[in-house]
């Protein structure tokens, strides 16, 4: 795994350039801006040296502090897989158990969770509530409502060949899994997977992002408080701890992060043949039409692009598509509806999140900076680096060839990029690697089958923005760059199960057909009865066919 991290790119995809990094330098699997995020009232010591891309990226290697390396790793593997083979993660008791701390865990620990989310993004309290706590306590009432309905073997017909039998379809715990998860909704991206995990009677390790260090802390804590720390384990930490993990045998990785990393993640599973599921993202557009209700269009636009933690999101609306006609009048909306939201000094805005460190900042503002894109901003462009704030942006038909348009923006900044009739924004979506989710404003009815029919995403929303992940019957996942896998709901229990076929027959019925010697007879019967025709099989058991071969 180490030199898999080795070999990882010298090239920075925020800004486009080599890095002067020597080739045999040690890259990893994080994010951080080169010291963690200092204000005047607080201070997170992380350090790292070195970052690279939006979501997950690029760093130096760190020296191991935390004691946790290789031997470590193992070792904790071992135990719990010892743990996992005396069954008792399998019973019904033990996992509903475990949820039901969850549950209690939500409800006894918000205001903690909701600080320590405050404390890693400025997220609002209010936003933190229900795109992270509220989702969270979702799946948990979900899974605990519906567990003893997901654990009930699915019985299926089974086929004249094997008369008389019965079969069913058993779920049970792939063993001993690993989650790691993403800073930009620390808490709902580290516990969701982790219920899931657990309803299905696995245990499970799970890495938090360090670059969300007061969750991650959390994390930790209320684990071993709430949870079984017999079967359910915490890791955290940074490069040395992902590494030390990512080389021990998983029966099941999931990760969330970014398409670069995740080629790291499933090189590291290919040795072991371990299954992964990769949650990770894109440019996610929205196509709007010109028959829309503008001011609910706008509202709903900016709810999945800054109200979803300020962008940082990877299902939040990445640039918008409408024609040339229609682009004036959008923008409008859109303004009025920022000032109305965030007000005329957005940056001063206690309804914003910050940008998650200096690094993200600086790349941010790099993309603004850019030739050809700096003179197309139509609204905001407004930055306090030592707050880490940048305000709503609307940028307008920038180059194709910039990183703003090229790369996943992660941020605040919103391009709209107009074309002459909406039917050609198809092509400007194709033109890119799936996104994980895709937007469509408009009445048109043939429009949005067309849509669904001939956009391929991991999820699409028509006339609204990132809500189709709430539906917990829906999976959510992402399809090509965008991630394999989907989670949510019963989904989560299944990503974290093996269907396992079982057949059920008696001693009685021993019919002699398949056995040798093979006979012309045997043979008649048999076709017939695999054909499904009975009376063909009842004409040839009495030696009459008119089949002579």
């Amino acid at each position: 795994m180490t030199k898999l991290l080795e070999m990882n790119h010298t090239l920075c995809f925020a800004t486009r350039t080599r890095l002067n990094v020597a080739a045999t330098s040690p890259f990893v699997l994080s994010a951080g801006d080169g010291r963690g995020y200092c204000s005047k009232t607080t201070c997170l010591p992380y350090r790292l040296k070195f970052t690279c891309y939006a979501t997950l990226s690029a760093v130096v290697k760190e020296h191991n502090t935390s004691g946790f390396n290789g031997k470590e790793a193992a070792l904790l593997v071992d135990e719990l897989r010892n743990n996992f083979n005396t069954g008792r993660t399998k019973s019904y008791e033990w996992r509903i158990s475990q949820l039901q701390n969850i549950s209690r865990m939500l409800d006894e620990k918000e205001k903690c969770i909701t600080e320590a989310l405050y404390q890693d993004l400025s997220k609002p309290e209010l936003e933190a509530f229900l795109a992270e706590i509220s989702n969270t306590k979702t799946s948990c009432t979900l899974a605990i409502k519906e567990l003893k309905n997901w654990m009930t073997p699915e019985t299926v017909e089974t086929s004249v060949t094997t008369f008389p039998s019965s079969a069913q379809i058993v779920s049970e715990p792939l063993g001993v899994v690993l989650v790691i998860s993403a800073w930009n909704f620390p808490f709902l991206l580290s516990v969701e997977p982790v219920i899931g995990a657990i309803s299905a009677g696995n245990a499970v390790v799970l890495k938090p992002s360090e670059i969300a260090p007061a969750t991650s802390a959390l994390l930790a804590k209320l684990f071993s408080e709430y949870l079984d720390k017999t079967t359910i384990r915490v890791i955290e930490g940074g490069v040395p701890e992902t590494t030390a993990l990512l080389d021990q045998k998983w029966d099941k990785i999931f990760f969330t992060g970014g398409a670069r990393v995740a080629r790291i993640i499933m090189a590291a599973a290919a040795r072991n043949l371990t299954p992964v599921v990769l949650e990770l993202g894109g440019k996610c557009p929205a196509l709007v039409d010109s028959d829309v209700n503008l001011q609910v269009a706008a509202r709903r636009i900016i709810a999945g692009k800054w109200a979803c933690n300020n962008g940082q999101a990877c299902i939040g609306v990445d640039y918008v598509i409408t024609t040339k006609d229609f682009a004036l009048k959008l923008i409008d909306a859109l303004k009025t509806e920022l000032n109305t939201f965030f007000g005329e000094t957005p940056l001063e805005s206690k309804d914003l999140s910050r940008i998650v460190n200096s690094f993200h900042f600086r790349r941010l503002e790099s993309m603004l900076k850019e030739n050809g894109v700096a003179n197309k901003i139509v609204h905001g462009g407004q930055t306090i680096e030592e707050k880490l704030k940048i305000s709503p942006t609307i940028v307008v038909d920038v180059p194709e060839a910039s990183s703003i348009m090229q790369e996943e923006i992660f941020g605040p900044l919103l391009p709209i990029v107009t074309v002459e009739k909406i039917e050609d924004g198809f092509q400007v979506i194709r033109s890119k690697p799936k996104p994980l989710a895709a937007y469509l404003f408009t009445n048109n009815k043939e429009l949005q089958e067309q849509f669904v029919q001939g956009v391929s995403a991991g999820g699409i929303s028509i006339n609204d923005t990132v809500l189709h992940v709430t539906l917990k019957d829906l999976p959510f996942g992402g399809v090509g760059e965008s991630g394999i896998g989907a989670y949510h709901g019963k989904f989560s229990y299944e990503t974290f199960s093996h269907k396992k076929g079982v057949l059920y027959r008696s001693f009685s019925g021993d019919a002699d057909l398949r056995y040798p010697p093979y006979t012309q007879k045997k043979k008649m019967v048999l076709k017939a009865l695999l054909s499904s025709n009975i009376f063909a099989a009842i004409w040839a058991f009495f030696g009459f066919s008119q089949d002579s071969s």
